[in-house]
């Protein structure tokens, strides 16, 4: 596969199911070349997306990409439940990739529904007719989920893997404790814990030194800087290491016990390569709950 060969589009408003599956499949047969066999909609998974508006730039950016490496249905869903209307409308878009050596492509399909009024609350009615059945089902959540609200509810109980980022999110610890209730539901990943990544094995190869560090001091954001002290906390079964965090946009650093770590090899990487990464996982992550678990409260 290479670089999209092709774009097809249709938009609607006050749609329907039906109106979208129709769309999808006149999309496809438009995106082949005149006289060629129809294009391949090759899905390893439905792709989830729950965007609040202030957060649509930056997930459409971070899905830029990532149709080589995931082919998918992806479906964007922009809640907009003050707007006075109550109905669905729709973008449908379907990109087409080259296969190297035949006169096909692959199709993958982006679906983006603005759910207005009383349709923000109820999304897994408009969801699910649209999942590619027997694959797994993803959900990206931006932002900090509103726990215990019905479309929150709904969609975890749809979905096999929930991806949050809590350094999206405020007031840390405490929203922890919200989300460790939703472990035995669904397995849950954090790009924030993905980014500290480099830096855990790194740690752990201080042992035996390290087993009796009593401060950790962090250089990053909120949420690296609480679940790697979880992380801690969780590996060397204590409770009693603190945390000393100092706000920075990204992971720039880490003490223990007033000693400078070493820095780990390589560049971070970009926002669609950790979300590409996680899609990649299917089972539920046992050290990153129990890290969550050791600093929720």
């Amino acid at each position: 596969m290479s670089a999209p060969v092709g774009l097809e589009a249709w938009t609607g408003e006050g749609v329907h199911t039906a109106d979208i599956e129709t769309a999808l499949a006149r999309l496809r047969a438009a995106s082949a070349p005149v006289g060629a066999a129809p294009n391949l909609r090759t899905s390893v998974m439905t792709h989830l997306a729950w965007v609040p508006e202030p957060w649509l730039d930056r997930a459409r950016a971070a899905l830029a990409g990532m149709a080589e490496a995931h082919p998918s249905r992806t479906i964007l869903l922009v809640p907009d439940p003050d707007s006075g209307k109550d109905r669905v409308d729709a973008t449908v878009t379907v990109e087409t990739y080259a296969l190297a050596g035949v006169d096909r492509a692959v199709c993958t399909e982006v679906i983006e529904l603005r759910l207005e009024g009383v349709r923000a609350k109820a999304p897994a009615s408009v969801v699910l007719p649209l999942l590619v059945s027997d694959l797994p089902v993803f959900l990206r959540w931006r932002g900090e989920p509103p726990w215990g609200a019905p479309e929150l509810e709904q969609l975890v109980g749809i979905v096999d893997r929930m991806i949050v980022d809590s350094t999206e999110w405020d007031d840390l610890p405490f929203p922890y404790r919200h989300l460790a209730e939703l472990f035995p539901r669904t397995a849950v990943s954090d790009i924030a814990w993905a980014r500290t990544s480099r830096w855990r094995p790194l740690l752990a190869s201080l042992w035996p030194g390290i087993g009796d560090v009593g401060t950790i001091r962090v250089r990053g954001t909120a949420a690296q800087a609480w679940l790697l002290l979880g992380w801690l906390r969780s590996r060397l079964g204590r409770d009693d290491i603190e945390l000393e965090h100092v706000e920075a946009e990204r992971l720039e650093g880490i003490d223990l016990d007033g000693v400078p770590a070493p820095f780990p090899p390589g560049d971070p990487p970009a926002p669609s390569d950790v979300l590409s990464d996680e899609l990649d996982r299917f089972g539920r992550d046992p050290v990153y709950e129990a890290a969550v678990l050791a600093v929720a409260e």
